[in-house]
């Protein structure tokens, strides 16, 4: 049974009528909105307000022991970040008008219009979260260290962009608002994830899911679940994921490949916090922050066509771009450090060394497969060895030969790019083109000549007499 609550915190309804707060109490739950504490005296409100964390407060004008504009003044000197809902019996212009000068969120008239009270309680919800949402952001952009940084340890980096998106991530992971995060194929979105899980403070379970290329009617039953007898085959109640993952994350990886049906029943579930199993007439509540990955281009996904605008949007209240290893390739050598003791326990065996070259010569390729790519190089290799170091050739042997890299190692230049004006209007000489290819090739190596060679396409010895001449050159000219 699911016993969860919403919202986190509860909702506060102070009124001297027991039988309204029986009423409400019976209207929010019927929408899902089941965490309700009710007061009935305005010295009973201050009590509770003084002990205890609200998300909003709903509050009667006409209270036996104090006037309500006295206790919304109460309110916010003592909460000033919870929304305050006012109720009346009366409608009077000039009071609502007090009402919201005085800072209330809103101006409620009995009786209460179903719609309208839950509409407006839930803004009220999305506002109180959206202060805290700017509180945590404030401190990100304001601070540079991790607050937290033992979550992240399963993330092996040094990177400056990767630093910043945890600090990011650290801001927005306690908000319930759902998260994006995109990037290509194995630089690490689920273990991104759960670190979003990990510094939520949620209570459930974390639970993955790859939707990626699944039938609608597959999505309904794997993420709702099913009754007995829902279709044919259904001898039992299967629970469904948003049931497993109550007040925890529900991760669905590959998002961008869901169908356009599968996509409407997501965002129903977004919109209004419930569900229906399979073969069920009666709604369960949706208790979980939804986190999704894709390793779709962020503007693919933006196209109609292709995603639907209005759940991309809702998705999309905050998004964590993960850079590629090729970006951030000072990362290389802890990575080959780490993935090297990693296999090494797997597979029983002592940690090899490195060879001086191996960093620089990873380092010239731009690995597609991302980090996925390199721990597997890194595993094979070690499997393979049988000495205290890794031959270099192994790695060699294993990155393959870029596309715009001919047999030899050398950059093949495509004509079309030549006659098309991506020089400008002056071509350099060869002298310059060449002296930009060596400088390029160094860099991308970190200096290491045997690995700018390779690059290049020619021999250690030969790029040595190449710079050897450069630099006699440019003594000359100095």
């Amino acid at each position: 049974m699911n016993t969860s609550k919403f919202p986190s915190t509860p909702i506060l309804v102070v009124d001297d009528e027991e039988q309204f707060l029986y009423s409400i109490s019976i209207t929010f739950k019927a929408h899902g909105i089941t965490n309700i504490q009710t007061c009935s005296s305005g010295d009973a409100a201050r009590k509770h307000i003084m002990s205890k964390t609200n998300s909003v407060i709903l509050l009667d004008i006409n209270l036996p022991d104090c006037s309500g504009l006295e206790l919304l003044e109460f309110v916010l000197e003592k909460s000033p970040d919870t929304p305050v809902i006012m109720i009346t019996a009366l409608n009077q212009a000039h009071t609502a008008v007090d009402c919201i000068k005085k800072g209330a969120l809103d101006y409620l008239v009995k009786p209460l219009d179903t719609e309208r009270l839950v509409a407006c309680v839930k803004n009220a919800l999305a506002q109180k979260d959206l202060t805290c949402e700017n509180e945590a952001l404030k401190g990100y952009l304001l601070g540079n260290t991790l607050q937290h940084p033992d979550v992240f340890k399963k993330i092996v980096t040094g990177n400056k962009k990767m630093n910043a998106l945890f600090q990011y991530i650290e801001a927005i992971a306690g908000t319930p608002f759902p998260v994006l995060i995109t990037g290509e194929t194995g630089v690490g979105k689920e273990l991104i994830a759960l670190a979003i899980h990990d510094l939520s403070g949620r209570k459930g379970l974390f639970v993955p899911v790859n939707v990626g290329g699944i039938d609608d009617t597959t999505f309904s039953d794997t993420l709702f679940g099913h009754v007995k007898g829902a279709y044919t085959g259904a001898d039992s109640v299967r629970q469904g994921i948003i049931e497993r993952a109550a007040n925890g994350t529900l991760f669905l990886d590959e998002i961008g490949d869901l169908t356009k049906v599968s996509q409407i029943k997501l965002l129903r579930v977004l919109q209004n916090r419930d569900y229906l199993p399979l073969g069920s007439d009666i709604a369960k509540l949706a208790t979980v922050r939804l986190v999704v990955a894709t390793n779709k281009n962020i503007s693919e996904l933006a196209d109609p066509a292709v995603f639907r605008s209005d759940l991309y949007h809702r998705l999309r209240t905050h998004h964590i771009a993960i850079p590629p290893l090729r970006e951030r390739m000072d990362d290389i050598s802890l990575l080959v450090n780490y993935f090297l003791q990693e296999a090494a326990d797997v597979l029983g065996k002592s940690k090899p060394d490195v060879p001086p070259e191996l960093i620089s010569l990873l380092a010239s390729y731009d690995f597609p497969g991302n980090v996925r790519e390199l721990r597997a190089l890194v595993f094979d290799a070690v499997t393979i060895e049988q000495s205290k170091m890794i031959p270099l050739d192994i790695f060699r042997s294993r990155i393959p030969v870029s596309d715009s890299v001919n047999q030899g190692g050398a950059a093949v230049l495509n004509q079309n790019s030549l006659v098309s004006g991506g020089f400008g209007d002056t071509l350099p000489t060869i002298r310059s083109a060449t002296h930009a290819l060596i400088a390029e090739a160094l860099a991308r190596s970190n200096g290491n000549q045997n690995a700018a060679a390779r690059l290049l396409g020619i021999t250690p010895q030969a790029l040595s007499r190449r710079l050897k001449y450069m630099n006699s050159k440019r003594a000359v000219s100095d």
